[in-house]
């Protein structure tokens, strides 16, 4: 796909500052998180909630405007990697996978990383998700640890 227009949907202080593209990206988002809200207001609110707790949100457009990826990351110091870039949700709309808009979305987000000095651009993948761990592999990224979840309800 030719080069897309990514946008930032918060601010540096975690303020929706696109609401109408935060809406429009709420079918893209929920290809890859089905739980999230189905309606507009709530899911605002909820992407509010999270981005006030640090997180950013950023939307790949098309030419035509329309929101064909959608990327949530965090950036923050650890122990062990020191700066770093962890990239909650990264999702391509199903209609243009395989297209390189995955591609341009990393690429965005390495220079986001090293813009803010990190040192790593971390994230996790489902097991299943195989067709998305051949674009990280590409992009440089290696296993490094497991990671262990204990639901607590």
């Amino acid at each position: 796909m030719d080069a897309l227009r990514i946008v930032r949907l918060c601010d540096a202080h975690g303020q929706i500052v696109e609401p109408a593209l935060l809406a429009a990206a709420l079918p893209v988002h929920r290809q890859l998180r089905p739980m999230l809200p189905n309606d507009a207001a709530s899911y605002h609110a909820k992407m509010a909630r999270i981005c006030g707790f640090g997180a950013r949100l950023i939307a790949a457009l098309d030419a035509g405007g329309n929101v064909v990826a959608l990327g949530l990351y965090r950036i923050y110091e650890n122990t062990y990697e020191d700066m770093r870039l962890y990239v909650d949700d990264l999702v391509t709309d199903d209609s243009v996978r395989s297209q390189g808009v995955g591609s341009q979305m990393l690429d965005w987000l390495e220079a986001e990383a090293r813009q803010h000095g990190c040192g790593f651009v971390v994230l996790d993948s489902g097991t299943w998700r195989t067709a998305a761990h051949k674009l990280y592999f590409r992009h440089g990224f290696v296993i490094s640890s497991f990671h262990f979840t204990k639901p607590l309800r």
